[in-house]
């Protein structure tokens, strides 16, 4: 697959302000690829674990409307 030329002129300028090469660019976005799919899994587990921890909710267990205004503010 061909890359147009302004995008790869893009490139070429972004490369050079921050020092480097089109290539360490591409090579960087690349690997950050493979990471997203590690941190997507990483989500996905805590997400697991803090459902698990959270156990059975029952709309029924809300307080009611006078429990609610009896409580003591805390400030």
């Amino acid at each position: 697959m061909a890359v147009p030329d302004e995008v790869y002129r893009r490139a070429r300028i972004k490369a050079a302000e921050r020092d480097s090469s089109v290539s360490a660019l591409v090579r960087g976005f690349l690997e950050s690829l493979g990471e997203e799919k590690g941190d997507f899994e990483r989500r996905k587990r805590l997400q697991t674990e803090t459902m698990a921890s959270i156990g059975r909710f029952r709309g029924s267990d809300r307080l009611s409307r006078d429990q609610i205004h009896a409580r003591d503010a805390v400030r």
